[in-house]
């Protein structure tokens, strides 16, 4: 690859101060986008034709638990209750590292593939430091740009043994992985901790402290059924525990109050749609975030119920805030409203600038801007469903799918191109996946 790249002649979605670009190239040098213009001349660079291609900022996956790539479909009818009994009681306990390893590969190339440049790996299966290598190596393996969030098992406790909810977050093993992997430009690490809702006072008290002085992301689920510390909340905000590093997934249950006070210290908050609506946690935040000026980052939540791409969460989002806008619009006015509640440009900002802010990395990623890493997707509008393109951005949220996905950069380097990934020999990779996929159901009599 030469070392700079220039794209010429696309439409490009900045989100950025430059707003929609009808034609204009991207200048990439080395990781990071160098210029955004009209027309630039660069005889050094190798040039790359994307005339009637919409370039967008590579997409960010805030919430997904990886380890179940090999898992697709199994959840698909299943409640959260059936999930916590059947995965999390059931299936989980019979991953060895080698399961981890291929369901994180295969799972963050397919996130590749549908234009995800940033994957959140919501690692909650790892029993072991073997188990948390393999799926880092996975990652690494994959060439996409991560967060390891460290989680820990959640199996029903064997007689004498002490509950998962009462035991601490493992310090020494986040320790030893910040240490590990310390300096590398595609990978950082954080913590997917209990929280409130699914543990002890004193181990909430022990996690977010062990986030706060590793100065770590908190990342915690809050829903699916009564708290076990119902006054949790008050009470890590009491000891200074709560800020911009901690994220709140899904979020239901949460009162108006502690909404907005979490909103007004600066916490992040990520939704899961389709996911949520699937499962019965309840409807996501959305509007009542942006009823406080916020907004959620989105995530897929979890591949044995439905798919990895990112474009189609942005548009269940949006539609099933806009359905209940307009359900309540309807409900005081009895007549349909005169316009929508959201535009589609939000829905877009949610799977890219806001996924980069729950990171704090939006000064590095979510948009394209001179000076900001070089990850970006080409998606080729000159395809029969894509045609013709009026207003760009809705034709990215409400009229592309993965067959439009043509190229994906990923720190200045191609990882997908005419609609192929790149370095990828993924038959004994798939075959490794379906091994694996039918080794686990087996063991628990779900074939």
């Amino acid at each position: 690859m030469a070392a700079r790249t220039l794209i010429r002649g696309a439409t490009v979605i900045t989100l950025d101060r430059q707003g929609d670009l009808p034609e204009a190239d991207i200048l990439v040098a080395g990781d990071v986008i160098q210029e955004i213009a009209p027309r630039i001349q660069a005889d050094d660079a190798e040039v790359v034709s994307a005339a009637g291609c919409i370039v967008i900022p590579g997409l960010i996956n805030a919430h997904l638990h990886t380890w179940q790539t090999a898992l697709r479909g199994v959840a698909a009818n299943w409640t959260l209750l059936e999930y916590f009994q059947k995965m999390h009681a059931g299936l989980a306990t019979v991953f060895a590292p080698e399961d981890l390893h291929i369901a994180t590969l295969v799972g963050a190339l397919n996130q590749l593939n549908n234009g995800t440049t940033t994957l959140v790996d919501w690692c909650h299966n790892n029993r072991t430091p073997a188990h948390n290598d393999a799926a880092i190596d996975g990652l690494l393996q994959s060439g996409i740009r991560a967060a390891f969030f460290h989680g820990t098992p959640k199996p029903d406790p064997k007689p004498g043994e002490t509950p998962f909810w009462e035991v601490p977050h493992p310090r020494a093993e986040v320790e030893r992985l910040l240490k590990a992997h310390q300096g590398r430009a595609l990978l950082s690490i954080g913590a997917a901790v209990l929280g409130p809702h699914y543990s002890t006072l004193e181990v909430a008290l022990h996690d977010f402290r062990m986030a706060r002085d590793l100065g770590v992301i908190a990342s915690l689920h809050q829903g699916g059924g009564p708290a076990r510390t119902p006054d949790g909340w008050d009470r890590l905000q009491a000891e200074g525990l709560l800020g911009p590093h901690v994220n709140i997934v899904h979020g239901h249950a949460l009162t108006d109050a502690q909404l907005k006070t979490f909103c007004d210290l600066g916490m992040s908050f990520s939704a899961a749609a389709e996911s949520e609506m699937s499962q019965g946690h309840g409807h996501p935040l959305t509007g009542r975030l942006r009823a406080l000026g916020r907004a959620p980052s989105l995530g897929v939540d979890l591949e044995s119920v439905m798919s990895g791409d990112m474009i189609s969460q942005a548009r269940i989002a949006l539609g099933i805030q806009r359905s209940l806008d307009n359900v309540a619009y309807r409900a005081e006015h009895n007549t349909v409203p005169s316009t929508s509640t959201i535009p589609a440009r939000e829905a877009l900002q949610w799977v890219t600038v806001e996924g980069a802010r729950m990171l704090g990395q939006l000064d590095r990623l979510g948009t394209l801007a001179a000076g900001k890493q070089a990850d970006l997707v080409l998606i080729r509008a000159s395809d029969l469903n894509m045609q013709p393109v009026h207003d760009p951005v809705s034709s990215v949220v409400f009229q592309t799918s993965l067959a439009n996905i043509d190229s994906v950069m990923v720190a200045g380097q191609w990882k997908k191109r005419h609609g192929q990934l790149l370095g990828v020999e993924l038959a004994p990779k798939l075959e490794a996946l379906r091994a694996s996929g039918r080794k686990i159901t087996q063991a628990l009599g779900l074939q």
